[in-house]
C-alpha cells in the first residue's frame, strides 16, 4: 500500500539557513512514491535524513521516545521546512512510527529506567504496608504492576537485556501495526548482517499488510529489498537508481572480492 503519494515545496522566500541552504532541498520541487518501500541513501550530509525528518514533521508521525516530533529541540530547523512542504495522500493513516538509530538506544534506556522504577515502587510498598493485610498491599501494588506487566508483555524481560540487534527487532516488531506509514533513519545502526536479513524478513511481512516505509540506509543488504525504490541524494539532486549502480554496492563487491587492494593504501 502506498499511503503517500508525493511530497512538494511550496514555493517561498524562506530560503535562509539550514535546512533550506543543502543543495537537495533547495533543488526539491517534488518526489512521487511508486513503491511500498523507497530507500534514501547517499553520503553522510547529502540531505537523506533532513528530508527524512522534514516528512515526519509534516506527517506528525508518532515517535519512539520521549518527544513528539512537534517539540523535539533537535527538530527545530526542519520544522520550518516541514511547513513548506506539502504532502498528497492516497489513504491518510495515523498508524505507524518515526524513528532514529539515536532514539533506539535513547528509547532503550528510558524502559530500563521505567522497569527498574517499577520494581523498586512494588518492593517500597512491601516496606510501607508492613503488618496491613494482603489484600490492602495487593491493592497499593496494582497500579505499578499492571504498568510492569505491560512492559513485560510487549518487550519481554526488557530492551536492555539482549543485544542491540535483538532489541531493535522486538521493539520493531512489537510496535508494528498493519497499514501504517513508516520512517527509519538508519535502522541498519544496531544490526549484524544476519540481523539484516532478519529485518528484510519483517520487512516483507509488513509490506504485505499495507504498510508503506521509507527508509534512510547505507547498508546494501538492507537496500537489496525486493522491487523496492531507490532515491540518491547525492550530487544535489534526488534521482532514482538502480541496485547495481549504486556506489555503496560496487564498492562493498570490489571490497570483499579483494580487500587488499584497498587496505594497502591505509
Amino acid at each position: 500500500m502506498i499511503h503517500l503519494r508525493s511530497i512538494a515545496q511550496k514555493e517561498t522566500n524562506e530560503k535562509e539557513g539550514f535546512p533550506f541552504n543543502v543543495p537537495v532541498i533547495r533543488a526539491l520541487k517534488e518526489i512521487e512514491f511508486h513503491a511500498p518501500v523507497t530507500f534514501f541513501v547517499g553520503e553522510n550530509g547529502s540531505g537523506k535524513s533532513t528530508l527524512m525528518e522534514t516528512i515526519a514533521c509534516a506527517a506528525v508521525s508518532v515517535t519512539v521516545g520521549s518527544e513528539s516530533v512537534k517539540t523535539d529541540p533537535s527538530l527545530a530547523h526542519v520544522r520550518r521546512l516541514a511547513q513548506q512542504l506539502r504532502l498528497t495522500w492516497t489513504k491518510r493513516t495515523h498508524k505507524g512510527f518515526f524513528l532514529r538509530a539515536e532514539d533506539f538506544f535513547g528509547y532503550a534506556k528510558q524502559m530500563a529506567r521505567t522497569r527498574l522504577e517499577l520494581e523498586d515502587d512494588i518492593k517500597k510498598v512491601d516496606r510501607d504496608y508492613t503488618g496491613r493485610s494482603k489484600l490492602a498491599k495487593d491493592l497499593a501494588k496494582l497500579p505499578h504492576a499492571n504498568e510492569l506487566h505491560a512492559i513485560k508483555n510487549r518487550y519481554g524481560e526488557g530492551l536492555d537485556t539482549r543485544s542491540h540487534g535483538e532489541s531493535f527487532l522486538a521493539l520493531f516488531q512489537s510496535r508494528f501495526i498493519p497499514g501504517g506509514f513508516y520512517l527509519l533513519d538508519e535502522p541498519e545502526a544496531p544490526l549484524s548482517p544476519i540481523r539484516q536479513l532478519a529485518f528484510l524478513s519483517a520487512l516483507k511481512q509488513m509490506v504485505a499488510q499495507d504498510s508503506q516505509f521509507i527508509i534512510a540506509t547505507h547498508s546494501p543488504i538492507i537496500m537489496a529489498f525486493p522491487d523496492a525504490e531507490i532515491l540518491c541524494f547525492d550530487g544535489g539532486q534526488i534521482r532514482g537508481v538502480n541496485y547495481d549502480a549504486l556506489e555503496h554496492v560496487t564498492l562493498t563487491r570490489e571490497f570483499l572480492k579483494d580487500p587488499e587492494a584497498y587496505l594497502r593504501y591505509l
